[in-house]
């Protein structure tokens, strides 16, 4: 029996629903967050890599896979190849007129990615959120939140307890008299806010719904803002993320310092 990965069991439901752009988002927000492994011609520079290109069809590819021992069984042998985050491989790739072969020959999750959907990959992920002074005046009890928007929100927030104690999703009233719904951040880190900003704004992205709106805030415990979001909002989990034991960073890994191609 297969172990079903991440990318496999979000493949699979893309391909069970074909026509649903929401699960066909949730595919790409799911290779954009993880671990990937490129296979390489040769070791890796300091930093830069020479991919391992095929060709099919015309287009090329070049091979990545969401664990090493695929990576193994496709090569069969020791090969050369550096780890990325998905979204790492993406900026990457982009504007290269070459596509994606996601573990091919040895998982369900096998797929020719096109450079095109890549280079729209790359293009979504780098859509910042944009700093607004909106005051609110009313805060209010979210209503019926889409459930798409709901999971995408646990996804993206999963493992950031170390950077913020809590967050809520409630209804907002503002003073010019718009409203849209407030995610509130409390007592989070200074220098995690804006990560944690961009993952609520791909939260939203990455959910499907038109025309959504999301508005994201950082309040401090104890102030009469943080204790109204609390009153009438819903939380939303941020669980800790276990440490792993420290290894040298592999090529890519680091995303201030993104490999090279060569």
């Amino acid at each position: 029996m297969i172990d079903m990965t991440p990318l496999d069991r979000a493949y699979a439901a893309m391909m069970a629903h074909p026509e649903d752009d929401t699960q066909r988002l949730a595919f790409f927000e799911r290779l954009a967050d993880a671990e990937v492994f490129l296979l390489l011609t040769e070791e890796a520079g300091a930093d830069s890599v020479t991919p391992r290109i095929i060709e099919s069809d015309g287009a090329r590819y070049v091979l990545i896979f969401d664990s090493e021992d695929r990576l193994s069984s496709f090569t069969g042998t020791v090969s050369p190849f550096a780890g990325l985050s998905g979204r790492g491989l993406a900026d990457l790739m982009a504007g290269q007129g070459i596509g994606l072969a996601l573990n091919p020959e040895v998982a369900p999750s096998a797929i020719l990615i096109p450079a095109e959907a890549v280079d729209w990959l790359a293009s979504t992920l780098a859509h910042a959120p944009t700093v607004t002074s909106a005051r609110p005046v009313e805060v209010t009890p979210p209503g019926a939140l889409p459930q798409s928007l709901l999971n995408a929100l646990a996804r993206k927030l999963d493992g950031t307890g170390d950077l913020a104690a809590a967050a809520w999703l409630a209804g907002v009233g503002y003073e010019d008299g718009s409203r849209g719904h407030l995610l509130a951040f409390v007592d989070a880190l200074d220098d995690a806010q804006p990560a944690l900003a961009v993952a609520a704004n791909e939260a939203l992205t990455f959910s499907g719904i038109e025309a959504g709106a999301m508005d994201v805030t950082f309040v401090l415990s104890g102030t009469p803002m943080a204790e109204r979001i609390a009153r009438v909002g819903q939380r939303i989990d941020l669980s800790r993320r276990a440490v792993p034991e420290t290894d040298p960073a592999a090529p890519g890994m680091d995303p201030d310092r993104p490999p090279r191609l060569r």
